[in-house]
């Protein structure tokens, strides 16, 4: 599943101090990983709490769903989606989040819990097929147990949606069959967006500006109206309580969790990771995730297939602020800052010659903010990746500016003493196009 994809950085890098400069970068690298740890910290408590107020929101719209409370939950869905696609930075760097060797996996990695896709939605609720049908086979339509299709698939006791029921569901049988977070309430809440016979006809929801509109009958007086209910809240509670174990690891004035480790702070030494792998680490993440994970998945894939299922949060059509922020939080860490706070030595710090970086910087922030500009005012990202749309060639630009960034992300981890490589800084399994 492209969300999910990982590298173990430590078993692959050669890492080589630059001797001339060894002792200026030991006082500058425990920096660059305080302001690191510190904006984790305070991105994973506004995530944390921008989560709880999602949760309260949909208990209010179950507890009532009416028009106003459905797009009082929309709107706190959309919120959360901001502070939550700023932290997908942290992954790909063997951190809690989606951590595959060390003692931190026991924070149980929950990156595919919370933000997985594609989904495929046929198997939460109904959908309107290729035929103008609707479909059956769900979890929400399910009595008693459910199996999901796949390689290997178990079956789950539904007969109450519960988080444990959902977990269990998630990936149960194959990557698609995604059961758990913020995708998976959007469908539930915004409905299907795609005609499914052609991608690009937009037949289900007409309009440039239309994202899915599933009616509020569906927790009224539709069938299983109850169960759409039981899921929004079972989806949510596992949502704040992944991010609760991702807050705690990250926490101040603790000495035994993975920010304690990472600062060499752990009272249990053997817990503390070296500092030049922890370095290159995170910034040979930063450039996968830049290049493979945002360029490559996540834009390039939607833009040059082209479909509007393979749009990020193709339900609300909010795709252009999950590009944003997922870019703002690579941003945030390059430069050290967080919601206008500076947080003190940042990794861009140490490069002599910013002029190339900056310059593409500066020509991806116009070509983020023009889709914005659009997704408000004219057309959806849907639309503006239309092969005979104008916009689409920009967004061809900005993916491969983002790649270019990726790359330069070699230059950044020499000047703060770390060698990495073109394949350190991309994911050797990104889908090829």
């Amino acid at each position: 599943m492209r969300t999910q994809k990982r590298i173990i950085v430590s078993s692959v890098l050669t890492i080589v101090m630059v001797a001339s400069t060894a002792q200026a970068f030991l006082g500058a690298k425990n920096g660059v990983l305080t302001t690191y740890a510190d904006i984790a910290t305070a991105n994973y408590t506004d995530a944390l709490n921008d989560a709880k107020t999602l949760q309260v929101a949909l208990k209010g719209f179950t507890n009532n769903p009416t028009a106003a409370t459905m797009a009082n939950a929309k709107a706190t869905w959309l919120n959360a989606r901001e502070s939550y696609g700023q932290i997908e930075v942290f992954r790909l760097s063997n951190g809690p989040i989606d951590a595959e060797e060390g003692w931190h996996t026991a924070y149980g990695a929950p990156e595919g819990q919370l933000n997985a896709w594609p989904l495929d939605e046929n198997m939460i609720d109904y959908t309107t097929d290729t035929k103008g049908k609707r479909t059956s086979g769900n979890i929400i339509d399910a009595k008693g147990s459910f199996t999901p299709s796949g390689n290997k698939s178990v079956t789950v006791n539904v007969s109450n949606i519960t988080p444990d029921a959902l977990a269990a569901l998630n990936e149960n049988g194959g990557d698609a069959n995604v059961a758990t977070g913020y995708h998976a309430i959007e469908f539930l809440l915004w409905g299907q967006d795609q005609d499914y016979a052609n991608f690009m006809k937009d037949g289900v929801t007409n309009g440039a500006l239309t994202a899915g509109q599933r009616p509020v009958a569906d927790y009224t007086t539709a069938k299983n109206a109850n169960r759409r209910k039981q899921y929004l809240n079972a989806a949510s509670a596992l949502i704040v309580s992944d991010l609760e174990a991702m807050t705690a690891a990250w926490a101040d004035g603790d000495d035994s969790n993975y920010k304690a480790a990472l600062l060499g702070n752990n009272a249990d030494s053997a817990k503390n990771i070296d500092e030049k792998t922890a370095l290159s680490q995170i910034f040979a993440g930063m450039g996968v995730f830049i290049k493979s994970e945002l360029a490559n998945e996540r834009i390039a894939v939607a833009v040059l297939t082209p479909s509007e299922e393979d749009e990020h949060s193709c339900f609300s059509d909010n795709t252009h602020r999950d590009i944003t922020q997922n870019y703002q939080g690579f941003k945030n860490i390059l430069f050290g800052t967080y919601n206008g706070v500076d947080y003190g030595v940042a990794p861009i710090d140490a490069l002599k010659d910013k002029s190339k970086l900056m310059a593409l910087i500066k020509s991806a922030d116009a070509k983020v903010n023009q889709m914005n500009a659009l997704a408000r005012t004219s057309r959806h990202f849907d639309y503006q990746i239309r092969p005979n749309d104008s916009q689409a060639k920009q967004i061809k630009k900005l993916k491969n500016e983002l790649r270019a960034i990726g790359d330069q992300m070699i230059n950044v981890a020499k000047a703060n003493g770390v060698n990495l490589s073109i394949g350190d800084v991309t994911d050797g399994e990104e889908t090829q196009l």
